[in-house]
This record gives C-alpha cells, structure tokens and sequence, in this order.
C-alpha cells in the first residue's frame, strides 16, 4: 500500500516537473524566436588608420540600420520627427546583431551587418512618439511615366522620355515598391497618340493587360518651360488614388532636378503605399486561446505563427495544465482579421466560447 502511495506521488511529481518543463522551453522559446525587424546585409565602411576603433563602427552600424529601418516603415513626415533618435535608444530596440564579410582594402575597413530590432519594444517606441508604422510589405507593380510637352505639343512614352529612361536608375535598399516599366511597344505609342487629346481619361487598359500585375501607378508629366506638374493614378490593392503635384524651377538639362522629381514622386508613392499597411498600435484586441497541451506539432506552428504576423504585437502564456496551455495575445486590428490570418497560417479556430481553441 505504502509503494503504491509513493508511485502515485511520484507520477504526480513527474507530470508536474514535465509540464514545467514545456512551460519553461514555451516560454523561453517565445523570447528567443520574438517577432522581429530586420536589416540584412546593411554594408558599413570606415577609414582603417590609427583612429580606427571597431566599437564606432558598430555604433555606425546600429544608427545606419535604424535609419533604414524607419525609412522602411515610416511615411517621410514621421520619419523626421525621430531621425535623430538617441544612440542609447536604438541600441535598447537591439535584440541582436551579426558582422560578417569582413575585408580591408584600400586603407578602409568594410563589413556587413545584420541587425535584428524587437518587434515588440519598436512599436512601443514608435507609439510612444504617436506615429504608426507601416508593414515592411514588398510589392510589384506596373509604372506608366508619361512626359507631355505643352511647348512642342507632343506625348512621349519611351523614346526622349527621360522619366522612362531613368526611372529605375537610382533605386534605394528600403524602398517598398518594385517598379517594373512597360517594353517598347508600336501599339502602345499609336494607342497614346489616338487619345492624346483625352490623355488624363486614358485608362491604359491595352497596355496594363499585357502584364501579369494588378497595381499600377500612370504617371502623368506635364511639361511647361521649367515647370511640370504631375498627374498620378494609383492603383494599390484594389484602392485608387488620383494626385496632383507642381514642381517649379525643373532644369531639364540639369541631372540633379530630374533625379529629384524621380525621388520625390518615389518617396510620395511609398508613403501612399505605407498608409495603406499601417499598424494601428492604438487598437489593442486582447485575445485569449487555449490548444491542447499534449499537441506539440501545432503547438510550434501556432507560436511559429504569432511570431510571423505582423498585428501580433505580444503574446504570452498565461497558464497550463495537463490537459490545455493558454495564450494571451495582442492583436493590433479586429477579431476576425485575426481569424484570417490564423487561417492562412492552416490554425483553424473554435470560437464559440469566450476563451477560443485551436482546432
């Protein structure tokens, strides 16, 4: 009787000892694996003399990727407001860094960096400066530049068209935008030249179906002597925008004004393309579920999951036992865009009950 008492103690002491250890290995996991911002091979170079010193360079790095950083994932306007944002500060967005590639040539020491921002203490920080940032989402889309010559009374779609010459000249790491201009078409030219007199109702449906792309910006260039003002219909998931902008004092024969109407265009289109994606951290779902404790497949392919989708700001276990773990997480949009993304992530959930299940 007194063996049979201490086996069953002993079973008990087990099942609890090893459900603190899946709680533990969880919860370490959670940290480890939490959801991050990253900047990769960001290349940093700094004179190799007798100043040199390998801690400034790393400094170098870290304010060099935040700037990248937030030029990803900010519009211009709030990008500015925390562009000069404390070393100190940026190192405690830091969850880790890697250095690689390291090369001396020509008296400069050169290398490359990897720096992993946490996701969670990044939105933090950026609500604290109450600016939303933006989905670091990629996204290929058909650009159409046409330059209109009011002087000489002529559209010009490819040839002596410099915006469709130097369009895709000076692209930059953190641009989100992948733009992928039209190839030399007759029919495209004789298709502009029959609606030139209508050319802002000129859909470019022709043109547009030759590409396997859904989003489009026609971009549209009036030139006036030396000004120019911009017509600009935006295409982007399924939302449309049309836009106006004047530039003054364009030098066409100068390279540094084209390329700074180039930029500036980019830079709105970007922003445009970032309001669209932003995460309202303001918006705190707090979202309870339970999954079986004994289901360690889906147990990883749910925190696996978490750590991927961008609305998850934070996420943590509240309590186990030995039949169910349960997560808290916070959702920064609604209840059933989290059912979505659950279900493209193949988490299928039970929502019937206050506290919901993973199926």
């Amino acid at each position: 009787m007194q063996i049979k008492k201490k086996l069953i103690k002993s079973i008990k002491l087990y099942i609890i000892f090893f459900y603190f250890i899946l709680f533990i290995n969880i919860f370490f996991i959670s940290n480890v694996k939490a959801n991050l911002f990253e900047i990769s091979d960001l290349k940093i170079s700094e004179p190799f003399d007798i100043n040199f010193n390998k801690g400034k360079v790393i400094d170098k790095g870290f304010r060099e990727a935040f700037v990248e950083l937030i030029s990803m994932i900010t519009t211009s306007g709030d990008k500015e407001k925390i562009l000069n944002t404390s070393l100190s500060q940026i190192k405690s967005l830091i969850d880790s860094f890697t250095m690689e590639d390291e090369k001396f040539i020509n008296n400069q020491y050169q290398v490359k960096f990897d720096v992993n921002f946490n996701k969670k203490n990044t939105l933090i920080f950026f609500e604290k400066k109450n600016i939303f940032p933006a989905l670091p989402k990629k996204k290929k889309l058909l650009i159409i530049p046409v330059l209109v010559n009011l002087q000489k009374d002529e559209i010009l779609l490819f040839n002596n068209n410099i915006f469709y010459e130097k369009w895709d000249e000076k692209e930059k790491r953190y641009y989100l935008l992948n733009y992928i201009l039209p190839s030399e078409d007759l029919e495209d030219v004789d298709l502009l030249s029959q609606n030139s007199k209508s050319i802002e109702d000129y859909n470019f449906k022709k043109t547009i179906s030759k590409y396997d792309l859904q989003d489009f910006i026609i971009t549209i260039i009036y030139k006036n002597n030396n000004k120019l003002r911009v017509l600009s219909k935006i295409k982007l998931d399924e939302k449309t925008k049309i836009e106006s902008t004047v530039y003054e004092a364009i030098d066409f024969s100068k390279e540094k004004d084209i390329d700074f109407v180039i930029s500036s265009l980019k830079t709105n289109y970007e922003n445009h393309w970032k309001n669209i994606n932003k995460i309202n951290t303001s918006i705190k779902l707090p979202i309870t579920v339970s999954i079986d404790s004994k289901e360690y497949n889906k147990i990883t392919i749910l925190e696996n999951s978490l750590n991927e989708l961008n609305f998850v700001s934070d996420f943590f276990i509240t309590k186990f036992n030995n039949k169910n773990i349960f997560f808290k997480i916070i959702y920064n949009g609604s209840p059933d865009k989290f059912i979505i993304d659950m279900k493209k992530k193949g988490i299928l959930l039970n929502t019937e009950e206050q506290i919901w299940k993973i199926q």
